[in-house]
């Protein structure tokens, strides 16, 4: 399947720096990284990136595909050819699809769906529940990314409920535990509290105060002092607040490899605001709710401070008849995969990110977290996932260019300023001239995820 492949007069946004370069791909890599290469003596395809930007593939670590059991809302296949679409080669997919993730056969099943149907690479991760820690300890965590807890009820029931068994896992855990961190008994006293009130006829910005800055807070602080008390590997994902900051400000100037205590940004906390509820309604309502403009914008700071890791999309699809229900009915979540890496840019043009930062939140910089075995840059010898950008190619988001099983998008009517030209996963064309390869996409092998 591989085909020597040789990009000219490409622009590499890589590691700190931006460049010129061309890029020779031979059996799946990268073979050959100069400012020119012309003597090639064995077959390939010549793709010439004159005026284009070409950025290492985007990993993004928390999505949720939606199968098995949830297919009405997206499929492997369906979601992640959005995802190549709009740059991103490799995925880490989230466990409360249905059945839950919680052993390593429900796991398996998982893993060989991807291996025929996803577009990108993949991993997956173990869910924890009250009684499932002897298949986590039992898990093969080179080939699976990590573990993850709900810490609190978001959509569907998988959390473990009883402190002794959270304790339990953040002390045995062999890998790194990926936690969603939100204080239910703050968020059922303010539910309680609005129905009181105003009863259950809420607009949309309500869901920002009853999921509030508090119960986000309360959650993160219990979660990081147990680690830092049993010493975890533990990430905390998709941070809403400026308070949550604080517990991860001490460790911003120690390399990354180093931390034992991470954080995650995700693009809906990084564009949106409290006043987008007026505008766009159940369409930004996510867990954790989007909240203020100063949360907004600490948030950026952190990322550009080291004190936030990584970026990620934490894209959930729900049908659009989901979505238009009551608030207090409609599910949490929406669909981002296909344009993360154009929010990003977006972002780099408003002056919020220099260009060289996004490769290193939403590439190099996950690629570290999780150890992942040559991916997430543009080196010799790694794989050759990488993603091909026009920066001077604007497009509209529309339902009719949305690939999205559930067809909606927060986006919608957003003139993005660039477009991804074409995306190569494992040294083959997964997306070029609006055409698509299914099936190039290998499961992530992993040797820096371990406790």
């Amino acid at each position: 399947m591989n085909k020597n492949i040789l990009i000219k007069n490409a622009t590499l946004i890589n590691e700190g720096e931006t460049f010129n370069a061309d890029i020779y791909v031979k059996n799946g890599r990268i073979e050959q990284i100069e400012s020119c290469i012309d003597n090639i003596q064995e077959n390939f395809d010549e793709f010439d990136a004159f005026g284009k930007y070409v950025f290492p593939g985007v990993i993004d670590d928390q999505v949720h595909f939606r199968e098995p059991g949830l297919t009405h809302k997206g499929t492997i296949a369906s979601e992640s050819k959005a995802a190549v679409a709009g740059g991103i080669t490799s995925f880490m997919e989230m466990p409360n699809t249905q059945p839950p993730a919680l052993t390593r056969t429900l796991l398996e099943d998982k893993y060989a769906i991807a291996s025929r149907n996803a577009y990108a690479n993949y991993s997956f991760y173990i869910g924890a529940s009250d009684d499932n820690l002897n298949e986590i300890l039992q898990t093969d965590f080179n080939r699976v990314c990590g573990i993850k807890i709900f810490l609190g009820s978001s959509t569907g029931n998988l959390k473990v409920k009883d402190p002794k068994n959270v304790e339990a896992l953040f002390r045995e855990a062999p890998a790194i535990i990926a936690a969603h961190c939100e204080d239910d008994d703050i968020i059922d006293k303010n539910k309680e509290k609005i129905l009181s009130e105003y009863g259950e006829d809420l607009p949309p910005y309500f869901h920002a105060i009853i999921r509030n800055h508090e119960s986000c807070f309360s959650s993160s602080k219990y979660a990081v002092e147990l680690a830092e008390s049993v010493g975890a590997r533990f990430h905390v994902l998709h941070i809403s607040t400026a308070q949550e900051l604080k517990l991860f400000e001490k460790n911003k100037h120690i390399p990354l490899k180093q931390k034992r205590i991470t954080a995650e940004a995700c693009i809906h906390h990084l564009w949106f605001y409290d006043e987008d509820y007026n505008r766009l309604g159940n369409f930004i309502k996510w867990n954790p709710s989007v909240k203020t403009l100063h949360d907004r914008e600490a948030i950026r700071a952190a990322l550009l401070d080291g004190t936030i890791d990584v970026v990620a999309t934490d894209h959930a699809p729900h049908t659009l008849d989901e979505k238009k229900l009551p608030l207090l009915k409609a599910p949490s979540g929406g669909p981002l995969v296909q344009h993360s890496l154009l929010a990003m840019i977006d972002l780099h043009n408003q002056g919020v990110f220099p260009l060289e930062k996004i490769p290193e939140l939403m590439s190099h910089r996950v690629a570290e977290l999780f150890g992942i075995t040559d991916r997430g840059y543009l080196r010799e010898g790694y794989f050759a996932d990488l993603v091909v950008v026009d920066m001077d190619s604007s497009h509209e988001v529309t339902k009719n260019n949305l690939l999205y099983h559930c067809g909606w998008s927060p986006f919608e009517g957003h003139m993005f300023s660039s477009t991804v030209v074409a995306t190569m996963i494992n040294g083959n064309w997964a997306y070029k001239d609006g055409i698509f390869q299914q099936g190039l996409g290998m499961r992530l092998e992993f040797h820096g995820n371990k406790r």
